[in-house]
């Protein structure tokens, strides 16, 4: 009998740790989504051209309400979390574009 509930536990903590795997996927994506320190124009980050990627950061940062910081640090730490969230999966070339954009950022907002 014993032998069956240890069986019974660790079929239980399986099923937990796949859980917690999907919830944290989830709750990056929610985060891109449902930012409280910015409202982000769609698809923002889909962009190639890390200019127009800074100006809209910088628009949002701006005109948001509900930010705790300033709206340079604002749009620099959305951009980090995008580039943060990517990972080993986030493509090379688009890597690139997204680092060049902190830089185009760093501009707009007079940072060096």
């Amino acid at each position: 009998m014993a032998g069956k509930k240890k069986t019974s536990k660790k079929v239980k903590k399986t099923k937990k740790a796949k859980k917690t795997k999907k919830t944290r996927k989830k709750w990056s994506a929610k985060v891109m989504r449902e930012s409280d320190a910015l409202d982000l124009e769609k698809g923002v980050f889909t962009s190639n051209d890390p200019k127009k990627i800074a100006r809209s950061l910088k628009r949002s940062a701006e005109h948001s309400h509900r930010r705790k910081s300033s709206p340079y640090r604002s749009a620099m730490s959305m951009l980090t979390f995008y580039v943060n969230r990517g990972g080993k999966d986030l493509p090379a070339r688009k890597k690139r574009v997204l680092e060049k954009a902190k830089d185009e950022l760093r501009a707009l907002f007079d940072k060096d």
